[in-house]
């Protein structure tokens, strides 16, 4: 007599096993605050069919000028708390690195933090480009890293009128990596839209959760969920499993 009642739609696993970009280290910027509630995320992240986390704290001039030795110790924290939980899941970590001083410091010092295959993930400033990206990004490649662009969906300067900027950056070889939570519409209808647009014209070559807390999982849950996902397979190939 109940079949009327309709069950909520399960969430979809996701079309990669591998999350390059999320907060789940504790304690050192803006993500999880502590290793339990990091080892919470995680649990549902495997939900969604993650199997493999390259996690990727902050590291920004003045708020969070993490260092390798910061990271490996607040990523051993949580290795231990996954393995009292008796959760062996692959877990390591690089870093979003915000272009600023502090980064170009460390680029100098060699202290940098790639992923595997030497891909280096960096951020703009959310206020402007930063001065002369281009030449960055040549210098980087020569010294041997990979640059991906994290959320550049997110970066109004581009979005608002300057989509041309898109072209040209990934054309010249920087590849980029948008949101889940973008494309779940949780930062708003704008950053869908321009998440959409860099997918339907080829630009996506990353996807990542860029997840750091309880309401952000909730999101992707509802994401992973709906039919936008299922629209937005068509265009989704990220290299993610590559790494």
């Amino acid at each position: 007599m109940f079949n009327f009642l309709k069950k909520s739609k399960e969430p979809q696993k996701l079309c990669v096993t591998t999350d390059i970009h999320c907060h789940v280290v504790p304690g050192i910027d803006d993500g999880s605050p502590d290793a339990a509630m990091s080892a919470d995320l995680i649990e549902r992240m495997q939900n969604w069919g993650i199997k493999r986390i390259i996690a990727s704290p902050h590291v920004t001039e003045a708020s969070f000028e993490n260092t390798p030795e910061i990271m490996d110790a607040a990523l051993a924290e949580l290795k231990e708390e996954l393995a009292r939980r008796g959760n062996d899941i692959d877990i390591s970590h690089s870093a979003e690195y915000r272009i600023d001083d502090y980064f170009f410091r460390q680029v100098e010092g060699e202290t940098l933090c790639p992923m595997p295959g030497n891909f280096l993930l960096i951020e703009n400033s959310f206020i402007q480009e930063p001065w002369d990206l281009d030449r960055i990004v040549f210098d980087l490649k020569i010294k041997g890293f990979k640059p991906i662009l994290a959320h550049p969906e997110r970066y109004f300067y581009y979005a608002e009128g300057h989509r041309d900027r898109y072209v040209k950056l990934h054309s010249n070889g920087l590849m980029f990596q948008i949101n889940l939570l973008s494309l779940s519409g949780y930062y708003g209808k704008a950053e869908k839209n321009t998440a959409e647009y860099l997918l339907e014209n080829g630009m996506v070559d990353f996807i990542g959760t860029d997840l750091h807390n309880h309401k952000h999982a909730d999101s992707i849950d509802a994401y992973l969920a709906s039919r936008d996902y299922q629209r937005h397979l068509r265009f989704l190939f990220p290299r993610n499993d590559s790494i």
